[in-house]
């Protein structure tokens, strides 16, 4: 499959409240784990003429390589996916990024995409859910029967808590979210490292950089040196939805795909790694 991909991790994407950061060598750790999950794409490429160019939240990116495979292999057509958070992936197409899919990591972006006509309504739809859970480094990921507000207590001391960009990046809001219904953002705000993606929170928690993060329920199962240790519920934060949508400009065969997505092949795939399906 070809996967365009551009990558940027400059350390000042990565923001530790009051000037504090790791030591350098984790900062290099980091850096490294991010350049090899290529999660944030900066200047995706039109696929070619026969190609299908999908902008897809960062978090999809494990079910998504392998579905778009199996759709090239069955179909002939060819798919690129430029994988980075939500709102940077909208602020692009706003731009006027060759995107012909659009597949978000909230509804709030799409909804603003739709209110500039730069999506067909007509072809939107809610793909999947997710969930929210804390993870530390560590072997497995099992989910505990321990309660967030109570694993934070215990485990992070003086320590930071990795995190998507709260105040932008869908896995951020609904991470904020949640910390604010349980009360505990007043008092963590402060050790908060903030990240470009929820795929660069996860990599800041699997290297060691931090001991804590919040990620989607998906990104702790793909991977193997994070242990989840808490789950949020559901109700302590907006519904996680990812909505989909051929862009106003997208090709034809973008709709071929989009459907695909929505076939029982593709969500065998999206269920296994922990994503939720519409109505399950």
């Amino acid at each position: 499959m070809r996967v365009t991909r551009r990558l940027r991790y400059p350390e000042s994407n990565c923001n530790f409240p009051g000037g504090r950061k790791p030591i350098l060598s984790h900062a290099r750790r980091v850096l490294i784990a991010a350049l090899v999950l290529g999660a944030l794409t900066l200047a995706p490429l039109r696929a070619g003429a026969e190609g299908i160019l999908v902008f897809a939240a960062a978090s999809l990116k494990t079910a998504l390589d392998e579905i778009a495979s199996e759709f090239e292999q069955e179909t002939g057509l060819g798919v690129t996916v430029s994988y980075a958070s939500s709102s940077v992936l909208a602020r692009q197409i706003q731009l006027g990024a060759p995107a012909d899919l659009f597949i978000s990591a909230n509804v709030d972006w799409m909804d603003t995409l739709q209110d500039q006509d730069l999506i067909d309504p007509a072809s939107r739809t809610d793909l999947l859910g997710n969930g929210l859970v804390l993870v530390v480094g560590g072997e497995g990921a099992d989910i505990a029967e321990m309660q967030p507000e109570n694993a934070l207590a215990s485990a992070l001391e003086d320590g930071y808590l990795a995190m998507a960009l709260v105040d932008a990046v869908p896995a951020g809001i609904y991470g904020k979210a949640a910390l604010e219904s349980l009360g505990l953002w007043q008092g963590l705000q402060g050790q908060i490292a903030q990240t470009d993606n929820v795929r660069a929170a996860l990599a800041l928690v699997a290297t060691g950089a931090v001991p804590m993060g919040i990620v989607y329920r998906s990104d702790a199962l793909v991977e193997g040196r994070v242990r989840v240790i808490a789950e949020f519920s559901a109700d302590l934060h907006p519904p996680i939805i990812y909505p989909a949508a051929v862009t106003a400009t997208g090709a034809e065969s973008a709709q071929v795909f989009l459907n695909y997505l929505q076939s029982q092949p593709a969500r065998v795939v999206f269920e296994a790694q922990g994503f939720a399906l519409p109505n399950g």
